[in-house]
């Protein structure tokens, strides 16, 4: 028995497949990222003993006007808040920020960067720029880095727009085999 129905391009799920540009764009650009990423991380931490999201922290908040809540530390960076505690636990044992409640917000803690992580953001910067410079901004022309920062851009605005991993409705437990997840309840639990 052969079936009659017409090739929608659809798979059995109803999704749309990737064209094989569109597969290849992507592919691409998640090469090109985990080979940055790798070459960063692998620098910062010879150089200064720390992972890129700790640089990003000491950055942010070296270049800050003053100490900023964990709240605005976390509205830069793409990691999870819990992660980011951590993360600034770390920093806080190191000796490279100091972090205190703030005295305008019960709630909120504010994360000011010490001399020392100054120090080691200064020291491990030239390095970082080089590796920047020498993997992704050396092989472009001015042109193609402009435009490449401007669909960049558009990319990540899309993106930050999606409502936060947090607001999405949760799958219940006792979800099919086929791991698609309970409708949501009408009042909102999970």
């Amino acid at each position: 028995m052969t079936d009659s129905r017409p090739d929608t391009g659809a798979s059995a799920e109803g999704v749309q497949p990737l064209e094989p540009d569109q597969l290849d764009a992507y592919f691409v650009l998640m090469e090109a990222v985990s080979l940055l990423q790798h070459q960063v991380e692998r620098q910062l931490r010879a150089e200064g003993g720390i992972s890129y999201v700790q640089f990003e922290l000491l950055a942010r908040l070296a270049h800050a006007p003053g100490p900023l809540t964990m709240t605005q530390l976390a509205d830069g960076v793409v990691y999870s808040r819990s992660g980011l505690t951590y993360q600034a636990g770390l920093l806080e044992k190191a000796g490279l920020v100091t972090r205190e409640p703030s005295p305008d917000d019960d709630r909120a803690v504010l994360v000011a960067v010490t001399d020392d992580g100054r120090a080691l953001v200064d020291r491990v910067l030239p390095g970082h720029v080089q590796v920047v410079r020498g993997m992704l901004v050396d092989p472009l022309a001015a042109d193609d880095l402009r435009r490449l920062g401007e669909v960049m851009t558009r990319v990540r605005d899309h993106m930050r727009a999606q409502p936060p991993r947090s607001a999405a409705p949760r799958k219940r437990r006792g979800a099919s085999a086929a791991g698609q997840s309970m409708p949501p309840r009408a009042d909102g639990a999970a």
